[in-house]
């Protein structure tokens, strides 16, 4: 067989062997690689091998002989130099190029390891050349067998192609010794390759385990990293590639955050299901990859807000993505027949200006998507270092809020509102106010916005109505008490058990208190608001509808709730846009209001002619600096023990 055609063969027959393998390719390799570890073995094991041949044929002297030694010396340093060059960790050999270089010379050596030790026999040189070769080579038969135990069928091979020469050359010289190392020889053949094939199993199900155990932990990474609904990146994900881009980040590289933030998705969930709202999800996310840069990080930061780090070019090309991504979520999305429409708002950070590490970064266009949903949603906000200076104002505000409470430093104030036939006083409008020991006072819209987005509205919410109601269980019992209350507060856990309680604590009947709610609760129409409003006005509590006309302005709210006024927004009253328009939809309101016998309250009353124009279109109650600014608790008493000392009941300026 030529030289070409034994290795095909060779190929051919550790194709069918590692096809016939069960365990993975990686562990082949590595069990073949173990042929190549230590390569100062082979070179020991040729030194050697040459030595002993060599001397064997310096005393023989035989032509022939010698010839064998000296290839057989030149193949075991072949073999050398080749796996010191194989046994790289870098190199690029091939599993199949490293079994059969291996096997080519390992067989070689082997054969004539094995022919040397069985012609010594032959040539029979005296005792001590015969052992020395013969023990060299049976040594070297058994030790092959534990070195080459990650490959059985090379192991096996060279042990079979060292022991049969001597095995042949034993039986050849038919002498007693030589009959019984023949026996021994096939005795020790099947018991090494017992020993190999154990060992071999022990490698190969120890490899298989540390494979399997790597690959299940770069499972569970890949899993603790990536978010189930989308398959995008997680937080987690996010903030581990978030550090390594920072990390290679070039000084002249610009980098964007975007944190986008779905408008209304809770909505989705409520109403459809949150499988529906996971396929919602699933296409937002499959628009923002399809818009974003191969090479950006796309995530799911949690709930329905997505994060995506991208390298731009410039802050235009940024404003370009953001504009891109706006476009098309806004894209109806059809999932079992329904059609959504489900925009975003989003904030957008830039490296290196805006934050030099993802964390700042992070934070920065976190607070920019904060903006862009306060100033209406649906809109792009790109962090301004102005924002920061808001957001450490707010904090401040909020600490100094949260003392102010404890402290008992915040005053109620009560504003005035008026029957506009007789000039009484009906209603006071309890109104928070802070004097600050070192600031002075701070305005309701500078603090109240801080208190609602902190959550600490519920709490100075509930302060204002204990403290209100106290002080209106000291006046007449005709006249009411309005507070007002922000969604959240109304929407807090045991929110109606918290103004029973503060009736009940104050010892006011629940019918002398009015709470002003606006248009924007009903937005999201929750169960939570129409238990509240239920469970009060069955205890007696009246609502009010608060600055009507400036929100959706739905008749549906009037018609569902129980209202028994209705306060018109001060700016169709006063202001730039007063005119014949304003003056028509108020007269349409008051008749509403008069049919449907609900109290028609116009706000925002600073002139005598405001006044009578208001009357005229048929509001029944004013309110505003015209009749009286709000003031504090004692000057209300005076003004409604005044009243009453009065006879005429005519309208008076106060304040």
């Amino acid at each position: 067989m030529s030289g070409s055609s034994l290795i095909n063969s060779l190929h051919r027959r550790i194709s069918r062997r590692l096809e016939r393998d069960p365990i993975s390719a990686r562990v082949r390799r590595t069990l073949v690689r173990t042929l190549y570890t230590q390569p100062t073995s082979l070179a020991v094991g040729a030194i050697n091998g040459i030595v002993a041949t060599s001397l064997a044929a310096w005393m023989i002297g035989d032509d022939f002989y010698t010839a064998f030694v000296v290839l057989f010396s030149l193949i075991g340093v072949a073999r050398f130099l080749t796996a010191s060059r194989l046994s790289r960790e870098n190199s690029t050999a091939t599993t199949r190029k490293l079994v059969v270089v291996y096997e080519v010379g390992a067989f070689t050596y082997a054969g004539l390891y094995g022919l040397i030790a069985a012609m010594t026999i032959v040539y029979h040189p005296g005792a001590s050349v015969e052992v020395l070769i013969v023990a060299c080579a049976l040594c070297y038969g058994v030790g092959v067998s534990a070195r080459n135990a990650g490959a059985p069928f090379i192991a096996n091979g060279q042990m079979v192609l060292t022991f049969l020469p001597v095995f042949i050359a034993c039986l050849y010289m038919a002498s007693l010794p030589f009959l019984v190392l023949a026996v021994t020889i096939l005795l020790v053949a099947p018991a090494m390759a017992s020993i190999t094939y154990n060992v071999h199993k022990v490698l190969r199900d120890s490899i298989a385990s540390a494979e399997e155990s790597e690959r299940l932990a770069r499972k569970m990474e890949t899993l603790a990293h990536t978010d189930v609904v989308t398959n995008l990146l997680n937080r987690a994900g996010l903030n581990q590639r978030f550090s390594q881009v920072m990390d290679n980040a070039q000084a002249d590289n610009t980098i964007a955050v975007f944190w986008l933030d779905l408008d209304r998705f809770k909505e989705v969930n409520d109403l459809l299901g949150h499988q529906v709202g996971d396929k919602v999800l699933q296409e937002t996310a499959q628009r923002i990859c399809d818009l974003m840069p191969e090479e950006a990080i796309v995530a799911r930061f949690g709930g329905d807000e997505f994060t995506v780090v991208s390298p731009v070019a410039n802050r235009k090309e940024a404003e370009r993505l953001a504009s891109e991504v706006h476009a098309d979520l806004m894209r109806p999305i059809r999932i079992q027949g329904d059609r959504l429409e489900v925009a975003a708002s989003i904030g957008v950070a830039l490296w290196p200006e805006d934050g030099q590490d993802a964390e700042m970064l992070m934070q920065n266009a976190d607070l920019a998507l904060y903006h862009a949903k306060v100033n209406g949603r649906k809109q792009t906000c790109f962090y301004d270092s102005s924002m920061s200076r808001n957001l450490a104002r707010k904090r401040e505000i909020e600490a100094e809020l949260r003392a102010a409470i404890q402290k008992d430093e915040l005053s109620i104030f009560f504003q005035p509102i008026v029957d506009l036939e007789t000039g009484k006083i009906k209603t006071f409008e309890a109104l928070v106010r802070w004097f600050h020991p070192e600031k002075g006072e701070l305005r309701p819209d500078e603090f109240i916005p801080v208190a609602e987005d902190s959550g600490l509205i519920v709490t100075l919410g509930n302060w204002i109505t204990v403290q209100a109601a106290r002080a209106a269980a000291q006046w007449p019992e005709d006249v009411t008490l309005a507070v007002n209350l922000s969604p959240l507060q109304i929407k807090a856990p045991g929110a109606s058990l918290g103004i029973l309680n503060a009736l009940r604590e104050a010892n006011l009947a629940p019918e002398r208190l009015e709470l002003e709610v606006t248009e924007s609760l009903f937005v999201d129409d929750s169960e939570a608001t129409e238990l509240f409003i239920a469970e009060l006005s069955a205890k007696g509590v009246r609502f009010a509808l608060d600055d009507f006309g400036t929100g959706y302005s739905s008749l549906g709210y009037i018609n569902k709730y129980p209202f028994s006024k209705i306060k018109v927004d001060r700016s169709f009253v006063s202001g730039p846009t007063v005119g014949k328009k304003t003056e028509a939809i108020i007269r349409a309101v008051a008749e509403m209001g008069a049919r449907l016998d609900m109290s028609i309250v116009a706000e925002g009353l600073e002139e005598i002619e405001q006044v009578r124009a208001v009357r005229e279109a048929g509001c029944t109650l004013g309110q505003g600096f015209y009749f009286s600014r709000a003031v504090p608790d004692y000057l209300a008493a005076m003004l409604l023990a005044q009243e009453r000392e009065s006879e005429d009941g005519a309208l008076r300026k106060v304040g």
